[in-house]
C-alpha cells in the first residue's frame, strides 16, 4: 500500500479527477484520515441526480479512460475512493491548447504600469518638515524624492513612485527617534497615483482654460467667478473637464491666478463639490489682496476645513448650503466660530455682522510695563528673600549639598524646557534635554515618573548634576501665589549663566516654582520644586549682570551670622533695595543700622544711588 501512495504515473496530467458516485461507498476513511487528502482543488458541482455534467471543451480536449487505479502496482492512493475489487472509470482531462501558467505571477500584467505608495507617518504633524525628511533620506537605502508631501489631521503623508523605493522606506520605519524620545513609524500601502499627477491638463487645455476664466473676470470688481465651473460651456465643448476638488485643476487654477491676476480681491468657488480645502492653502500667497470668498453650495463637513485658508484676510464669506452649516447649534455658535478664524469678518452668508472686536496687529502697540514682586505682605516679603538669598548662595557654590537642609524627607522635584526647534544652536538647551519633564509632550507615564525625582536625597543628587551657575539676584522677580498657616506656594523669575561646561557663560531665563512649609520659627523647608529653564531673550540679555555679582562662596555654609541675615532682610524691606546693595550698604557702616539708614537716605536724596539697586 506504500508503494501505491506514491502515485506517480498521472505527473503529467492535471488533477481535475472525476468519477461517479457509488451506492457502496463507505462513509468514513480507514485509520486516521477523517478529510480528502487532494481537495485543493475547488468541488465540482453536483446536482440531485448525480455528478453535474462536464463542461464542453475545445476538439483538442478529450476523456482519456483509464483502468481503475488501483489494478496497477503504481496507482495513486485514494482513501476516499473505491474498494480494490470494484471497478470505476477516471476521467482526466486535458487541456492541449493552454499554456502553461507564469508562477512569477507577473501573466498578464502591464510591466510598463507605474506603481505608486502612499507613505504614512503617524502624528507626523509634529516634527519639522525638514528634519523629518532628511532623517529618512539619512537611513534609507535609496535615494526618494517625495511628492506631494501635505499633512492630513496629525498624519504626515507623501508618495513615493516604485516598489524598491517602498521596501528602503519600510525598513526604516521606528529607526529614527525624535526628540520626544518616540520612535517614528512609517506606513506603505499601495495607492492610486497622486491627485496632482491624475487628470492633468495638457497644456493647450491650460490654455483654453485660461481663456475661460478670463470670460469670467471682472476687472472692474477685481472678481473671478468660477461657480460650476466643470460644467462651462466652452470646456465641455472643448471636451475639457476641470474638476476643482481634484488638486491637479485647482493648482491650475490658482496658478493662472498668480500669474495672471494677482490683484484679484473677489473669488466664486461655489457648487463645485468642494469636499476639502487642502488644495487653497496657497491662495493667501497667490493673492494676498482677497476679500471675497464664496464657497457656497459645496460639500464641506467639517468647520476644520477653514482652518487651511484661515490666513486669508477676508471681510465677506459665504458657507451656506454645506454640510458643515448644520453642525452648530445655533447661530450665534455659528457665526463665533467662523469669526475666530477670520477675525476681520464684516459680512457672512450675505448677512452683515457686528464690528469684529479684535487687536490691529499693524498698528503700533505699546505694552505695558512689567510690575514688580508680589509679595502679599511686608512679612512674607522678609521671609521669602531671607530664603532665597541662602538658597542661591548654596545654589551657586561649588558644592550644591548643603541644600539637603532645604528640602523635606518626601520632597519631589522636576526639570522642565520649552521644546525647541529639530537642529538647535550651540547655546541652546541639550544639557537640559535628557532630564526635561515637559508632560506637554512627554506622554509616556513610566518616563514621566522616572523623570519625577522623589525624597530629598535623590532631589539635591538631581541638582548638583545640573550645570554649575551664577543667578543675577538683582533679575529676580518674586510672586507669592497661595499662603496659609502651614503652606507657601511662591515662584521665582530671573536670569543666570552657566559658569562650566560647554555652554560657558550662555544666559538662562527660569522660572521656579516652589511650594513650603514652616521649618523652625522663621525658616521655610521645600516639598515641591518644579523648575523650568529656557533660552533668555535678547532683551533679558541685555538687561543680566548690569551690575558686578558677588563671588559665589565655595562654602555651602552661609557667610552672614543669623543676626546679620534678620538686619539685612530687615533693611532690605525698608530701603526697597535688593539684598546685594542692601549688604553692601551695611558692610560699609559696620553693620551699624541706625548710620546705615542715614547715609541711605542721604544718597538717595541726591540721586546717587542707581535703578538696578531696588527691587523691580
Amino acid at each position: 500500500m506504500a508503494e501505491e501512495g506514491k502515485g506517480g504515473g498521472y505527473s503529467e496530467h492535471d488533477d481535475r479527477v472525476g468519477g461517479r458516485s457509488f451506492s457502496g461507498r463507505r462513509k468514513k476513511g480507514r485509520g486516521p484520515f477523517r478529510g480528502k487528502m487532494y481537495s485543493e482543488g475547488t468541488p465540482r458541482p453536483r446536482t440531485r441526480h448525480g455528478p453535474a455534467l462536464r463542461p464542453r471543451l475545445d476538439d483538442d480536449d478529450g476523456d482519456v479512460a483509464m483502468s481503475d487505479a488501483h489494478d496497477g502496482p503504481r496507482g495513486r492512493y485514494l482513501p476516499y475512493g473505491p474498494r480494490p475489487n470494484r471497478t470505476a472509470n477516471i476521467h482526466i482531462t486535458v487541456r492541449r491548447d493552454l499554456a502553461a501558467p507564469d508562477r512569477g505571477g507577473g501573466g498578464g500584467r502591464d510591466t510598463g504600469r507605474r506603481n505608486w505608495f502612499k507613505i504614512t507617518i503617524p502624528y507626523g504633524k509634529k516634527y519639522d518638515k525638514s528634519w523629518l525628511l532628511s532623517s529618512i533620506q539619512n537611513l534609507c537605502s535609496v535615494p526618494f524624492t517625495p511628492v506631494e508631501f501635505h499633512y492630513e489631521h496629525n498624519r504626515a503623508q507623501f508618495y513615493v513612485e516604485d516598489a524598491t523605493t517602498a521596501s528602503a522606506l519600510k525598513q526604516v520605519s521606528r529607526k529614527i527617534t525624535a526628540r520626544d524620545n518616540y520612535k517614528v513609524v512609517i506606513i506603505i500601502n499601495s495607492s492610486a497615483p497622486p491627485q496632482s499627477l491624475q487628470n492633468e491638463l495638457k497644456p493647450e487645455e491650460v490654455e483654453q482654460l485660461k481663456l475661460c476664466m478670463s470670460k469670467r473676470y471682472d476687472g472692474s470688481q477685481r472678481a473671478l467667478d468660477l461657480k460650476s465651473l466643470r460644467v462651462d460651456p466652452d470646456l465641455v465643448s472643448q471636451s475639457i473637464d476641470v474638476v476643482l476638488n481634484q488638486r491637479s485643476s485647482m493648482l491650475v487654477v490658482l496658478r493662472i491666478i498668480e500669474e495672471n491676476i494677482p490683484e484679484l480681491q473677489s473669488l466664486n468657488l461655489s457648487s463645485n463639490k468642494l469636499y476639502r480645502l487642502d488644495d487653497l492653502g496657497e491662495l493667501a500667497q497667490k493673492a494676498a489682496g482677497l476679500k471675497v470668498l464664496d464657497l457656497s453650495r459645496n460639500e464641506l463637513k467639517s468647520e476644520r476645513e477653514l482652518d487651511k485658508v484661515k490666513g486669508l484676510r477676508l471681510e465677506q464669506l459665504w458657507l451656506e448650503g454645506n454640510p458643515l452649516c448644520d453642525t452648530f447649534r445655533d447661530q450665534s455658535t455659528y457665526i463665533s466660530s467662523v469669526r475666530e478664524r477670520f477675525p476681520k469678518l464684516l459680512r457672512l452668508d450675505g448677512h452683515e455682522l457686528p464690528p469684529p472686536i479684535a487687536f490691529d496687529i499693524e498698528a503700533p502697540t505699546t505694552l505695558p510695563p512689567c510690575k514688580g514682586s508680589y509679595f502679599g505682605s511686608d512679612d512674607l516679603k522678609v521671609l521669602v528673600l531671607r530664603f532665597l538669598q541662602q538658597y542661591y548662595s548654596i545654589y551657586d557654590s561649588s558644592d550644591r549639598q548643603g541644600l539637603l537642609d532645604a528640602y523635606h524627607d518626601g520632597a519631589c522635584c522636576s526639570l522642565s524646557i520649552p521644546f525647541g526647534p529639530q537642529n538647535p544652536p550651540r547655546n541652546s538647551l541639550n544639557e537640559y534635554f535628557k532630564d526635561s519633564r515637559n508632560v506637554k509632550k512627554l506622554k509616556d507615564p513610566t518616563m514621566r515618573f522616572k523623570l519625577l525625582k522623589h525624597t530629598r536625597l535623590n532631589v539635591v543628587a538631581f541638582l548638583n548634576e545640573l550645570p554649575k551657575t551664577q543667578h543675577d539676584i538683582n533679575s529676580f522677580l518674586v510672586d507669592i501665589c497661595a499662603q496659609t498657616n502651614t503652606l507657601l506656594c511662591f515662584a521665582v523669575h530671573g536670569i543666570f549663566k552657566e559658569v562650566d561646561g560647554k555652554s560657558r557663560d550662555c544666559l538662562r531665563a527660569f522660572t521656579r516654582m516652589f511650594i513650603a512649609v514652616p521649618a523652625g520659627n522663621t525658616g521655610l523647608c521645600i516639598v515641591n520644586d518644579e523648575l523650568f529653564v529656557r533660552t533668555a531673550t535678547s532683551e533679558e540679555i541685555r538687561k543680566a549682570f548690569l551690575m558686578p555679582a558677588p563671588t559665589p562662596s565655595s562654602s555651602p555654609v552661609p557667610t552672614l551670622s543669623a543676626e546679620q541675615q534678620e538686619m539685612l532682610a530687615a533693611f532690605s524691606m525698608q530701603s526697597g533695595m535688593n539684598l546685594e546693595w542692601s549688604q553692601k550698604c551695611l558692610q560699609d557702616n559696620d553693620w551699624d543700622y541706625g548710620r546705615a539708614g542715614q547715609v541711605f537716605t542721604q544718597l538717595k536724596l541726591e540721586g546717587k544711588i542707581p535703578e538696578v539697586a531696588f527691587l523691580k
